[in-house]
């Protein structure tokens, strides 16, 4: 009997080159977190209240991702850029958001001001 080999399918590159965020990329973020919100906060139970304070934690964390992003120097070589100064202030009224629904407060009006959701940005980035 005659042993035949198992057929190979293509090769698989197990690594790939770095890449810079896309704008798509960081907007898409942001807005899954605001989607992942709105099942937790419509729950009203102490789960709700976890699901919140880990979103709130993954907003610190990619909100420090991006304040250190802009203060990296730029290569020049790109036309457009990602801004990211505008990105950590939108992420900042996001958490904001957050805490506020899980310590209302009845006395002060709601900040009724949008979110930016525009990340790119034209020229040198300074």
């Amino acid at each position: 009997m005659r042993h035949q080999p198992a057929a190979q399918g293509p090769a698989v590159k197990l690594s790939s080159p770095q890449r810079k965020p896309s704008v798509h990329f960081v907007s898409g973020l942001v807005v899954a977190l605001g989607f992942m919100a709105g099942p937790a906060l419509a729950a009203g139970t102490a789960s709700e209240q976890a699901n919140v304070d880990v979103m709130i934690r993954q907003l610190n964390a990619v909100e420090a991702v991006a304040r250190r992003s802009a203060e990296l120097p730029s290569d020049g070589s790109s036309r457009y850029h990602l801004d990211y100064n505008r990105l950590a202030a939108d992420i900042a009224r996001i958490r904001q958001g957050l805490q506020d629904y899980l310590a209302p407060s009845r006395a002060q009006p709601r900040d009724a001001a949008e979110l930016s959701g525009q990340y790119q940005r034209e020229g040198a980035q300074p």
